[in-house]
């Protein structure tokens, strides 16, 4: 099994990961090498601290990262029985990126976005393969969560969703069936929360500190909402909430304010240095 991740963020380089520690043969892709270099070198501190930890030997990391091939071509893919996209999240050009991904695969290549948000069917009714186009959409950070929600496309096959589910529990996934609608599951609730928090602060409701703390402490959930906003990225926050509110036409996806004066000023979250919090 030869796997292609499209896309070397952290996403991708997390998915990357897990491919090889599944024992499949892997490349990582980005057009930009610097970010293929430093989708890499995550990798591997990753890698470094399981050895650390006694998760795995020295000789297990290095076979993991012998399996994974970097490249700044997408002609690789023409081996590969999946290539998964983990591109920026707009679909335009997760469009443009499919129908090169058709053109240069063979028949035999699923091709699955890690899109978080956008609608399967339109990014499948781009290729000339839409039985083989399928959502896998990973959790951050991917090497730790377990969860990847499986999308079908109007047109995606059974067999097409078996063989995913398939690769998804090879590589240590739980798997999720979910419908192809606006943020799927994950995002349509989560986002509300993160939406509804932000809301809290441009209130004045409460500070960033307690909001987070509140629900930490009395919710039990390991990273307050507005952390975590800044942990996904502002600028991402906003898109699948953008994204949501234009496919439901619903007020409560509306973003709030606050949201966009953020995102306007590059207060985007750990990314940027700022975003509800400041880091150094």
């Amino acid at each position: 099994m030869k796997i292609m991740v499209v896309g070397a963020g952290q996403m991708g380089a997390g998915i990357a990961q897990v491919s090889a520690q599944a024992g499949f043969t892997t490349y990582l892709n980005d057009l930009n090498r610097e970010i293929i270099n430093k989708g890499m070198g995550g990798i591997e501190n990753n890698l470094t601290r399981d050895v650390q930890k006694g998760k795995m030997t020295e000789q297990e990391k290095e076979k993991i990262l012998a399996r994974i091939q970097a490249s700044d071509q997408l002609s690789p893919a023409k081996e590969c029985d999946l290539v998964i996209e983990a591109i920026v999240e707009n679909l335009e050009i997760k469009q443009s990126l499919f129908k090169q991904l058709d053109e240069i695969c063979p028949p035999k290549t699923i091709l699955a976005s890690n899109t978080s948000s956008l609608p399967i069917t339109e990014i499948a009714a781009v290729t000339k393969r839409p039985e083989k186009v399928i959502g896998m959409h990973f959790m951050q950070p991917v090497p730790v969560m377990t969860l990847v929600e499986i999308i079908r496309g109007l047109a995606t096959s059974e067999e097409t969703y078996q063989k995913v589910e398939e690769i998804s529990r090879a590589m240590g996934k739980f798997p999720v069936s979910v419908r192809d609608v606006p943020g799927f599951v994950s995002n349509r609730v989560l986002q509300v929360m993160i939406n509804e928090a932000i809301y809290c602060v441009y209130e004045g409701v409460a500070t960033p500190e307690g909001i987070d703390e509140i629900m930490k402490r009395g919710m039990n959930h390991p990273m307050g909402p507005l952390a975590l906003a800044d942990f996904i990225g502002l600028d991402t926050v906003l898109s699948i909430l953008e994204i949501m509110y234009k496919g439901y036409g619903d007020p409560k996806f509306r973003p709030c304010p606050l949201l966009r004066q953020y995102v306007k000023a590059g207060w985007l979250g750990r990314k940027s240095g700022r975003g509800f919090y400041e880091y150094k």
